[in-house]
This record gives C-alpha cells, structure tokens and sequence, in this order.
C-alpha cells in the first residue's frame, strides 16, 4: 500500500497533499470534511487565515509518523464567536491523534513498561501514565451499568500493610472480576453491598469457609445458594491431618519428600513413590489410618456437576464421616467434623456445582502481578480501576 493512500491514516475527511518517506515519516494532509461552529452548529461561516497542527500520529510498521494538518481560522455568523476548526480523531490542544494515544495504551496494556515506551515514542513516561488512566477510565465507562452476575464468586486478597485486606467480587460465570472493594468485614462491605443493583439476579455464591463472608451472602444476597469452595475444604482436611502426623512422628515429618508423598492424590503417584511410602506407612499404621481416611474424603469430596439421585449416597456417606471424626480420640480430627457439620449444606451443594473460586484465586495471581510491575498503589481508587479493567 502506498504511503499516499488516504486509507493509512483510519482518519476521516483527509487528503494526502505531500508525504516524506523516511523516519519519522512526515504526512502532510488537508482537511476536507464539513465545517461546523462548535459553539452553535452553525455553517455560515466565514474563513480568516490559515494554521498548521504538527502532531503525533500511529506508526506505520516500525516508523513513527508525524502529521501535518493544514486548517482554518473561522468566524461564525450566527454566534459571532471566533474558532479554530477542528478534525474528527484529534482533540482540541492536544498534540497527538486518539489512534496514536490509544496504540500507546494498548502497547502498555499488553505489558511494555511506560520506560521503553518513553524511549521507543520519544514521550514522557508521566504522558504515558496520564494517557493510560484515561485509556483505563473509558474502558470501565464501557462496563458501568453491567447486571450483577447470576454465578459470583467472593474471597479476599492482601492490598498493603496500611489498608490490609480487600475483597473480590467475581463473575464466575463469565470468567471476569467483577468488583474489588477494600476491606474484608460486614462494616467494611456494608456501605457498597447496600447500593448494589440486581442483588436479586445472584443464583449461586461461592466462598471459602469464612463465617462473615457467610452472614455477609445471607443477609444481601438471600435468593443465593451458598456453594463452598472446593479446594478450601480439601486443604483443611489435609492441613489437620499433616498437623497430627508432625505430632504422631515429629522425625519423619522433617523429611521433605516423604511430606511431599503424603500431600500429594494417590492416584497421582508414580510407581517407585508409590512404594516408598507404602513401606513408611506400613511401619506406622496409625498414619496409614489417618492417610487413608484423608483420601477416601477427598475422593468421596472431589465428583462436581452431578444429579440429585447421585448426590444422595454421598450424602449419606459424607454424614457418616462427620460422624467418625466427632467421635475421633483426638481433640483435632474432633474440631474437623465440627467444622465440617457447620458447613455441611454448603459443602454438600458442591458436588451439584461445577463452578469454584479457582477462577477468582487465578486473578489473585494476575492482581498480585499488576501490583508489582507499578511497584505497589497507594491509592485504592487506581489500583481497582487497573484491576478491574485488566481482569475482565
């Protein structure tokens, strides 16, 4: 495609006069579009004398571009207003065009730090900054009146040391954050929870076994099944039982490949690991007990998206366990089937639900990483405007 083609610049109403092929590329270009007072929109004008605009423009190929745009002075006889004409893609005072300063956010969305984009545009990396918040605001305008999601998901993650905790609110149905309110408590919460929209929308909440985040759901969200999450429940029944056998062989449990072995499915053993600790748990049979019963619940805890008949027998055999573990000799394995009787419906509904907070602890990971490459926020404000436009 030739340099002079009106096509290159994806800007209306202008025409190629001269174009400079070399680096940066200089593009001389007239405007021929309708002339409008910005004040009256009126058309009869009257035209005084001529302006140039030097500006910035997007880059063709690897060159920048540099656009020369030849205008007019005009008098409007309807207002008696004086003004500069102005061009479709280029705002008033600015000097570059909206492709270029939205090719310049797009390049520091996608993660080139505003230092090389400094050095590669030629720019200020404080031009950049404000030209990316910018960016970042018309992208969150775009999602202002979204439907609360039918399928949410809640769980919390670490802000700073001054501000502590925040909250995520996520679209687990579309794989998307929804929301990111500081703090964690039911005060916290409070304010933001009671000008929410559509709360009746919410179906299914899913959460980590936190009390508050329980009363929290029940109290705003009262059309919602509280579904727990998954992964939570298997970690703790796998933390009690690590913790009772650093008690039942504090040696042994020093040993790092032998704690790896015992953390680990079965089913996801290799053969010679599968050996070596079936002869350990032979020596010591009340930790094979205890290894045994660990995997039997999480097999029994692991099936997700199953029918009312299949989830029956489960049920059944779920309650049995609780049983087991309350009437355990150990004071631990006593407070697990607490725990777990406390939270028997929500963790039962796990076995009709597919969907868990794995997806919301993935953009934990991705808001940890946002974080660390603008090297921490001090305000809230920016830093769940950056999340909430990069997490969706």
């Amino acid at each position: 495609m030739p340099l002079n083609d009106e096509s290159i610049l994806n800007l209306p109403f202008l025409h190629i006069r001269k174009c400079e092929d070399r680096n940066p590329v200089l593009i001389e270009a007239d405007y021929t579009g309708p002339v409008r007072c910005p004040h009256c929109e009126s058309v009869q004008l009257r035209k005084k004398c001529p302006f140039v605009r030097r500006v910035r423009h997007e880059s063709i190929g690897e060159r920048l571009v540099w656009l020369i745009l030849r205008g007019y002075k005009y008098l409007c006889r309807g207002c008696g207003r004086y003004f500069r004409q102005r061009f479709e893609g280029l705002l008033p005072y600015q000097c570059a065009t909206e492709p270029f300063r939205n090719e310049v956010c797009q390049d520091h969305h996608d993660g080139i730090c505003q230092r090389q984009l400094a050095r590669r545009t030629g720019l200020g990396s404080a031009t950049i900054e404000r030209w990316y918040h910018r960016f970042l605001t018309r992208k969150m305008a775009e999602r202002k009146n979204a439907p609360c999601p039918r399928v949410l998901g809640i769980d919390e993650h670490f802000f700073t040391r001054k501000d502590g905790y925040a909250t995520t609110f996520c679209d687990l149905q579309h794989h998307r954050v929804y929301h990111v309110v500081l703090g964690r408590s039911e005060a916290a919460l409070e304010s933001y929870l009671a000008k929410l929209p559509d709360k009746h929308r919410v179906r299914v909440v899913c959460i980590d076994l936190s009390s508050s985040y329980r009363e929290i759901v029940r109290r705003h969200f009262p059309r919602a099944q509280i579904v727990a999450d998954r992964f939570h429940v298997m970690r703790l029944i796998g933390h009690t039982i690590h913790q009772l056998w650093r008690q039942l062989d504090p040696v042994q449990s020093r040993n790092r490949g032998l704690r790896s072995l015992l953390r680990r499915r079965a089913d996801r053993l290799e053969p010679d690991q599968a050996q070596n600790l079936g002869r350990y748990l032979q020596a010591h049979p009340a930790i094979e007990a205890l290894y045994c019963f660990k995997q039997e619940l999480w097999e029994l805890l692991r099936p997700a998206g199953l029918n009312p008949s299949a989830c029956r027998p489960r049920i059944r055999e779920f309650l049995a366990r609780i049983q087991q573990l309350k009437e355990a000799p150990m004071s631990s394995l006593v407070t697990l089937g607490q725990t777990l009787e406390a939270w028997q419906d929500e963790i039962a509904r796990m076995w009709r639900f597919s969907r868990n907070n794995g997806i919301t602890e993935g953009f934990h990971n991705k808001m940890e990483m946002i974080s660390r490459r603008a090297f921490g926020f001090k305000n809230f404000d920016n830093y769940r405007l950056r999340v909430r436009a990069c997490c969706c």
